[in-house]
């Protein structure tokens, strides 16, 4: 079966990027209208504006996982960083800051993620995404 054939057997394409770039902005994959969440980590039912059902989204432990490595890169990074240039400054300064700054991070970095995780599955039409097979 060629691509195309399972493109169309499969439905209207489902572009990745633009999928995950929509679930970065918190809003639905399919229009990118609606809102995607309806409290901090919910995800809606159903989009507001199309319509599209996004109950089946199941994105586990990816977002705090992924979350966890990015911002643990760049906040290691940092305070090493940090350390070699301004190593007079108090212990007990440089760790409140650095944790401070690695819980905001987390906190505004993991509805994003999980976003665009579900903007993944929705685009791959994961876990009963694919309205020809409800599993």
């Amino acid at each position: 079966m060629t691509e195309l054939a399972i493109s169309h057997a499969l439905g209207p394409a489902r572009p990745l990027g633009l999928a995950m770039r929509r679930g970065l902005a918190e809003k639905c994959p399919n229009c990118g209208k609606g809102r995607l969440f309806y409290a901090y980590l919910k995800v809606v039912p159903n989009c507001e504006s199309c319509g599209e059902d996004l109950s089946h989204q199941r994105s586990d432990d990816a977002p705090p996982y992924l979350t966890m490595l990015i911002v643990g890169h760049f906040v290691v990074a940092g305070i090493l960083a940090f350390e070699a240039f301004w190593s007079d400054l108090p212990t007990a300064l440089v760790v409140a800051v650095w944790c401070t700054i690695a819980v905001v991070a987390s906190l505004a970095l993991l509805p994003r993620i999980k976003g665009a995780m579900v903007g993944y599955q929705w685009a791959l039409r994961m876990h009963g995404f694919d309205p020809n097979n409800r599993d």
